[in-house]
């Protein structure tokens, strides 16, 4: 909604400022931060900073702080400079008079209830501006309760800026009664005030220092001075009920709740270990955990150390994405059995390359939930096993929003699909776990809490279904018992599993099973309904059943030529699938255009990609000839240059289904071996391994990718196929292991 008083401070700062600051911002009436940004910059030009910039920073402040110590009426430098005051007033929501450049009484009110707004009343009375209140005006917090933010941790929030506002390293916090990783710092900092840090000491940081001050200021029942306050604030932050003051009888037992919540000694009283988990996510990281994750292979040596340890919960990872790194992070053969016969329990982790939140989206989490499946299966995992989906990287609310809720729905459709054999649960920080619970997408946490710098973790109180939660890595055990692990502690929502089928193992594929035949046909058309491919066909050709019917109906080729190279069914069966749905009335257009150049001398489009598996003739002839060159098979090589050539292998593929299916398998080797030559990049890609039943899940990826070629759409269409794969995959392993 448009303001018009706002509207005029962002044609005032366009006009009189725009061409001086390097900027303009629109005029639409609304507060943004690019309208924050001009006024700081107006502002920096007023005080002739060089080098301007869209932060208010040190150096802003402190030439503020030396020219105009306190604005007001007699001391406000001209009448711009009180016109951006004004203008920021009310792009922060309150009465600056006229912009008229007259710091009026109008102008003194809203000073001076922006600063009783801030907790600022007593530190800096009346009217004037001083110029951390200046820095707090100038940005987008709020100082009134906002969001259905929370009227008790307005009050902590006023506290802290009224009282150590004039410490040089604290800055005004917003007071719109909600945590954020900026109110958690403030704590810090009053915390190490209050151990007597002095300016520059003091740095925000639970560091030593800080929580050796801490361990000799355990308040208890009957306390009422400034620890009582800060301990009351620490819980108010982490949304317990207490009131802000001294520490009641009522604090005794919310402190009780908080204990038993957060698996610490029940004391009822504000001791170290409760004050490490109020202010920091990881919190007192020398406590015992019972349980732990690693990517270490738990061997009979490392088992008895874990014990020893006190651990009773195993964290290993389902998969490893990567061919290079860590080559035991995966769960290695025989690994379940020792983790049960030495009286241990295992939790399931899947995580591949997710490092930001572009990897995360719907039809990211569908592959997800499928993969998931296939390799907790292929490990020996009994239905009942909750496997915890990670979310490893810093993502902000926002991403939460945009991509991590969507991928942990696809990855929900897809175990819902497969029968809710497995549990879910979420891996990640505490914003992240929360939110994905909330959402009815998982049903227990799994904390990153020894991140403690993300932004969803800073600020935020711990999940309330959480079942681990990391905080600290460390070396335990010697000899060959020694090994790397990350502490967790455990809450009992989740205990793993300690007894596992026999693992399924790396066998070739074999001829498919007709009793699993519907329900494949199902599973296929759900996701590529899921991923807006109605079993219709939409707009384009080809209806699901005559996609699927086509495919499975040379099954027998399929299989031969999986077992001629090594190579999955699954890999031939998602590329030809895949470009089958896709074909349309375009491509068909082109066909004829290609058939009518060969055939009748008509028109100059020689070539396309055409059949069931969209493969052109240029193509076909480099993946045949690169596989004979390779010794992969024998047979005679055409010429890409002659258009005879083209011609004979554009007519086979797009005829017949047999041939455009075998070719797909050598398309797939000529991508393992780096695509080289023809309009691919000079020097093609890096090689993978040569074509393998345990491909790991980058590899198949690649594979599907380079079949497409380069670029954005490769990329996103291969994402899609990852969930088309593991579905292929799933019935494949179903039929194999019979």
């Amino acid at each position: 909604m448009a303001d018009e008083m706002v509207r005029r401070a962002q044609q005032f700062v366009n006009q009189v400022y725009g061409s001086r600051i390097g900027m303009t911002v629109a005029e639409n009436g609304q507060t943004g931060w690019n309208t924050m940004y001009a006024l700081t910059r107006a502002l920096q030009y007023e005080l002739g900073i060089s080098s301007l910039s869209n932060s208010f920073g040190p150096t802003t402040l402190s030439t503020l702080t030396s020219k105009h110590p306190k604005l007001n009426a007699s001391t406000v430098p001209s009448a711009d400079f009180c016109r951006i005051i004004q203008s920021a007033m009310y792009c922060k929501g309150y009465d600056g008079g006229d912009i008229d450049g007259k710091y009026s009484s109008r102008v003194e009110a809203g000073i001076s209830k922006l600063k009783a707004d801030m907790g600022l009343e007593g530190a800096f009375p009346g009217g004037s501006l001083e110029p951390k209140v200046f820095k707090g005006l100038l940005n987008m917090d709020a100082y009134v309760t906002v969001d259905s933010g929370s009227d008790a941790i307005r009050s902590v929030q006023r506290w802290l800026n009224g009282r150590y506002v004039k410490r040089s390293d604290f800055f005004i916090i917003p007071c719109d009664g909600h945590n954020s990783r900026d109110v958690s710092k403030s704590m810090l900092y009053a915390i190490q005030y209050e151990l007597g840090m002095a300016d520059g000491t003091a740095n925000g940081v639970f560091g030593p220092g800080t929580q050796s001050g801490l361990k000799s200021h355990t308040v208890t029942v009957g306390e009422t001075g400034t620890w009582a306050l800060l301990f009351s604030a620490a819980m108010i932050l982490n949304r317990r009920p207490v009131s802000f003051g001294g520490f009641t009888t009522a604090t005794q037992t919310a402190v009780e709740d908080f204990q038993l919540f957060a698996r610490l000694t029940v004391s009822g009283k504000g001791d170290f270990p409760t004050w490490a988990s109020l202010l920091v996510s990881y919190g007192d990281q020398s406590r015992k955990g019972e349980a732990c994750d690693g990517v270490t292979k738990i061997t009979p040596a490392r088992a008895a150390a874990l014990k020893a340890e006190g651990v009773k919960y195993v964290g290993r990872y389902l998969t490893n994405p990567s061919t290079t790194s860590l080559p035991e992070k995966e769960i290695q053969p025989g690994e379940l059995q020792t983790i049960a016969d030495n009286g241990l329990r295992c939790f399931p982790i899947y995580q591949t390359y997710g490092r930001d939140a572009s990897g995360f989206n719907y039809a990211a989490g569908r592959a997800a939930g499928q993969a998931a499946v296939n390799a907790a299966l292929d490990h020996g995992f009994k239905p009942g096993t909750r496997i915890f989906f990670a979310v490893d990287f810093d993502a902000l609310d926002a991403d939460v929003t945009s991509n991590v809720l969507p991928h942990f729905k696809g990855i929900q459709d897809a175990l819902q699909e497969d029968g809710i054999r497995f549990a879910i649960g979420v891996y990640g920080p505490r914003n992240v776990c929360t939110r994905v619970g909330e959402a009815g997408h998982s049903g227990a946490s799994f904390v990153s809490d020894m991140s403690s710098g993300f932004s969803g973790n800073f600020g935020y109180p711990l999940p309330k279904d959480w079942a681990y939660d990391q905080i600290v890595t460390k070396w335990i055990g010697s000899g060959d018992g020694r090994i790397e692990i990350d502490v967790n502690i455990a809450s009992g929502r989740d205990i793993g599993q300690n007894s596992f089928n026999k693992p399924r193992t790396a066998m070739a594929d074999v001829r498919f099973n007709g009793d699993y035949l519907a329900s494949l046909r199902t599973d296929v058309g759900k996701y590529m309904q899921s991923i807006g491919f109605p079993n219709d066909g939409g707009n384009r050709v080809f209806t699901h059943a005559e996609c699927f019917d086509t495919i499975l109906a040379n099954d027998d080729v399929i299989t031969a030529q999986s077992n001629r190279f090594n190579m999955r069914k699954a890999l031939i069966q998602t590329s030809a699938y895949w470009e089958m749905r896709h074909y349309d009335l375009v491509d068909q257009t082109v066909d004829h255009q290609v058939a009518s150049y060969h055939l009748n001398g008509v028109g100059a489009v020689k070539d396309s990609s055409t059949g069931i598996a969209q493969i052109s003739g240029d193509v076909g002839i480099r993946a045949w000839n690169h596989c004979i060159d390779w010794g992969y098979l024998t047979g005679t090589k055409l010429d890409p240059a002659k258009d005879a050539d083209i011609w004979t292998m554009w007519q086979k593929v797009n005829k017949d289904n047999a041939y455009a299916l075998r070719t797909v398998s050598l398309i797939h080797l000529w991508g393992a071996d780096g695509k080289p030559g023809g309009n691919n990049p000079p020097d093609g890609e890096k090689p993978l391994r040569f074509m393998s039943l345990d491909y790991k899940e980058s590899e198949i990826f690649q594979i599907l990718r380079r079949y497409q070629g380069w670029g954005n759409e490769a990329e996103e269409h291969a994402t899609k196929r990852m969930g088309l794969y593991q579905v292929f995959e799933k019935y494949n392993g179903i039929v194999r292991n019979l």
